[in-house]
């Protein structure tokens, strides 16, 4: 606190038993451990109070939001957690109502903009190409014999899982 080594506590020591005298040196050490507990009390007493004005004020809440906002993946799956679990007010457990790809997943947060909307478009798009040349692949092996080449035998799975299990 006040950055003294050992020989200056040594020095306060020697001083105060010279000034002081060795009979009331205790009594001198136990009011002012006293005083120290008190002012430690006091300043205690009064972070809590501001903690809990803050707490009024809804400091914590905005601290939480400014947090979420500086880990955007955090906040994001955090908040798909709370729309698919509902609210703890009665509803967990129990899913949310599935939401409208138009409708922001916090209340009072921007709509998805034209740029979002295109890019699912886009998205969905490729999914759709990707799942048509899947399924062309599929009746061209069938119509090959199942094996890639044309040769005939049983036919290859699209995917063989790492375990080595058919």
């Amino acid at each position: 606190m006040f950055d003294l080594g050992w020989t200056e506590m040594m020095l306060v020591g020697v001083v105060a038993l010279i000034v002081v005298g060795p009979k009331e040196l205790p009594n001198l050490f136990r009011a002012v451990g006293q005083a120290v507990g008190k002012a430690r009390g006091m300043a205690r007493e009064f972070s809590r109070a501001m903690e809990a004005a803050a707490d009024e004020a809804g400091v914590k809440e905005i601290n939480r939001t400014i947090q979420a906002a500086t880990r955007p993946v955090q906040f994001g799956t955090d908040s798909l957690r709370k729309s698919v679990m509902g609210t703890p007010g009665g509803t967990a457990g129990r899913p949310a109502a599935p939401l409208d790809p138009g409708t922001p997943l916090e209340p009072g947060a921007p709509a998805p903009g034209p740029a979002t909307k295109g890019f699912a478009a886009q998205r969905a798009e490729e999914h759709s190409r990707r799942l048509a040349e899947a399924a062309s692949r599929a009746e061209a092996r069938a119509a090959a014999g199942g094996v890639p080449g044309g040769a005939s035998g049983p036919a290859l799975p699209d995917h063989v899982p790492s375990d080595g299990t058919p």
